[in-house]
């Protein structure tokens, strides 16, 4: 993809509107088994925004999915929620609805009172129980304060939803990534990821021990080099991944004024980044979920000449497809090279790297 130059921060806030915010909990001692390891991450859209969602993985955890089926009356998003915790996690959202309640964000019910809103918040899980103690996973209250705590620049890694993430036989984290389309038909357009890698699948190469991730753009690209032959035989030694639940999840954004079903063929795109890091993707033991979200505050493009059974937006949409499964691609590298050792889970920095 030859425009695919990254945004400004090279982040899913790049996309004007949107914001992120995560909550977790982390003690240096946490095992397999004992201490707090898990959190939330929320991607909040002051405003609203338009929504869909795809979900590839056989083992999903998911809330309000069904609702943003383009066929579905509600149209627009005010948050979405990434956690821990697996289903346990779910309640996390709580939180985040009590929060936009008391913001006055959400759909206003009752003209007459435009305190009465009704948040719409969908979330998707990764399973981390078995890192850190069984019983501490999120709650009504991390989704809260993560949703109060969004904004434009936040952290990567071990952190938020990514505390307990594990991805394959490494430690798995939150990663970003950001497209800012300067020529063609979606010139001026941005396009962004957010993704919680936590898959049952190997995330790099053990032939090389570079990053699959690293397909589309090379190694250059992300500044890396193949490590030592001791170093990737290590790596390659390490148990591969015991749990028989997993999941990658996370929200793909773009400032396009794209309808809902345009958002649902990004988010469908958007899972081709999934499969070119991750090998395997989509499995039985994972519940792959990937959100779309477009703000609509950058100006479209329809002026192209089209047969008039095509939608106007039809080669802006193709190009945003493009750009969706390269950030995701992307951002699971980030991930994966953000992340730190938790609960005796090797990062890639330490195994293989940066």
């Amino acid at each position: 993809m030859g425009n695919a130059a990254p945004g400004e921060r090279n982040s899913i806030t790049d996309v004007p509107g949107v914001l992120v915010g995560h909550h977790h909990v982390l003690d240096r001692d946490a095992t397999l088994g004992s201490g707090a390891a898990t959190g939330c991450t929320v991607v909040r859209v002051p405003g609203g925004a338009v929504a869909a969602v795809d979900v590839r993985g056989g083992g999903p955890g998911t809330r309000e999915t069904d609702l943003l089926d383009p066929m579905n009356t509600v149209r627009q998003i005010d948050a979405i929620l990434l956690t821990g915790g697996s289903a346990f996690g779910l309640a996390a959202a709580d939180g985040v609805m009590r929060w936009l309640e008391e913001n006055g964000a959400g759909i206003v019910m009752d003209p007459s009172d435009p305190s009465r809103v009704v948040p719409i918040v969908p979330g998707a899980v990764i399973f981390d129980l078995p890192v850190g103690a069984w019983d501490i996973r999120p709650t009504a209250e991390f989704g809260y304060r993560a949703a109060a705590a969004a904004d434009i620049d936040f952290a990567r890694g071990s952190v938020g939803a990514g505390v307990g993430a594990r991805a394959g036989s490494i430690k798995g984290g939150v990663g970003t990534a950001s497209v800012a389309l300067g020529e063609g038909a979606a010139a001026g357009i941005t396009v962004a990821a957010l993704v919680v890698a936590n898959p049952v699948g190997s995330v790099f190469d053990p032939r090389t021990g570079l990053p699959w991730g690293c397909g589309t753009d090379g190694p250059d690209f992300f500044d890396l080099r193949p490590p030592s032959a001791e170093r990737l035989a290590a790596a390659n030694a390490l148990p591969v991944k015991g749990t028989v639940l997993n999941t990658t999840i996370g929200v793909v954004a773009t400032d396009a004024p794209l309808d809902p079903a345009g958002c649902k063929r990004v988010a469908t795109t958007a899972h081709d980044g999934l499969a070119r890091a991750i090998r395997p993707a989509h499995s039985p033991l994972d519940g792959d979920t990937l959100f779309a979200i477009a703000t609509g505050t950058a100006e479209e493009g329809t002026d192209l000449p089209l047969p008039p059974a095509f939608p106007a937006d039809l080669l802006v949409l193709d190009e945003i497809c493009t750009a969706a499964a390269v950030c995701v691609e992307r951002a699971v590298v980030d991930a994966i090279r953000s992340a730190r050792s938790v609960a005796g889970i090797p990062a890639y920095r330490d195994l293989l790297g940066v």
